[in-house]
């Protein structure tokens, strides 16, 4: 539920960097998980044997609330601290090291892959302030009330998830972490109002092109373009988006676009042509070719799965 974006990977060691990738197949491993599918696990234990290691990175996104005990780890080289009642992000792509835990911790965790995260978030907006919000809080202590409004969610979906035989089990799991990530959403104004934070220029030059990129996704979609309006060179702004966020500025764009594609698909009637004008491909078989290549499938495809 954090937003955000990924592609899938293997399990497996990258030998230049050493850095361990773990998919949620491997999370199920923890112990106590609750999982649909290939897509959602809930889960009350981090497996600590798995998080010590040198260095490790997601390919899903994990929203998790400290119930008992202390853990610290670094996420691209700043030191984080989790303690009772701090609500948590580990996102996708970011490097996850130097993790240590006290033997009693224990949190209630959502580990989701961002293409199930997608299904279910209906507004782009939310996309990317849930996203800027982690980047700058990725640790953050929760109110009683919050705490009690993140554990009676968790519960409920949880139970929900077990219900196979409940004919609509995943659009009704669906429509609860939605109906979660809007109540959960409001910490992002309490905290963001009262607790500004100094952001490094790279942090900064990234939020703002974030903030440039919801705004003209639906009709910008060259590096160049977003370069321009932040007054920098692409390489430039190429270089300080992937040292912020893993990724490129590209990745992005095409996360965006895809993402709207997929909403549109889903939740109107539009025919393909009509989206491929709103979003100003130049015809649909182009927007078919870019959908494609980036989910696997046609856009008809997808509409009738």
């Amino acid at each position: 539920m954090v937003l955000l974006f990924s592609f899938s990977y293997d399990n497996m060691t990258t030998k230049a960097s050493k850095i361990t990738e773990i998919n949620l197949k491997d999370a199920k491993a923890w112990g106590q998980t609750t999982q649909m599918g290939q897509e959602l696990i809930l889960t009350d234990k981090i497996d600590s044997s798995v998080l010590s290691q040198r260095m490790i990175r997601f390919n899903f996104i994990l929203m998790a609330l400290c119930c008992k005990g202390e853990a610290q780890y670094r996420i691209d080289k700043r030191k984080q601290e989790v303690k009772a009642g701090d609500l948590f992000f580990m996102s996708q792509r970011h490097i996850i090291d130097e993790y240590t835990a006290t033997p009693d911790f224990e949190c209630q965790c959502i580990l989701v892959s961002p293409n199930f995260y997608h299904d279910f978030v209906q507004d782009v907006k939310n996309v990317s302030s849930l996203l800027i919000f982690s980047m700058n809080f990725p640790v953050v202590q929760l109110t009683t009330k919050e705490k009690d409004v993140y554990g009676h969610f968790y519960q409920v979906i949880r139970e929900k998830m077990t219900d196979t035989h409940h004919y609509y089990r995943t659009q009704l799991v669906k429509a609860l972490l939605l109906a979660m990530f809007y109540d959960m959403s409001n910490v992002i104004y309490r905290v963001g109002e009262h607790e500004p934070q100094k952001m490094r220029r790279s942090d900064a030059i990234f939020t703002e092109f974030i903030r440039l990129l919801e705004k003209h996704y639906r009709t910008q979609r060259r590096v160049y373009w977003y370069a321009q309006q932040l007054e920098i060179t692409p390489k430039h702004l190429t270089d300080l988006v992937i040292s912020v966020s893993k990724r490129s500025p590209n990745s992005w764009i095409d996360d965006y676009v895809v993402m709207e594609i997929r909403m549109q698909l889903k939740n109107t009637t539009k025919t393909i042509r009509e989206i491929a004008e709103e979003l100003h491909f130049p015809d649909q078989s182009l927007l078919g070719k870019y959908f494609k290549k980036n989910v696997g499938m046609s856009p008809l495809e997808y509409r009738r799965g």
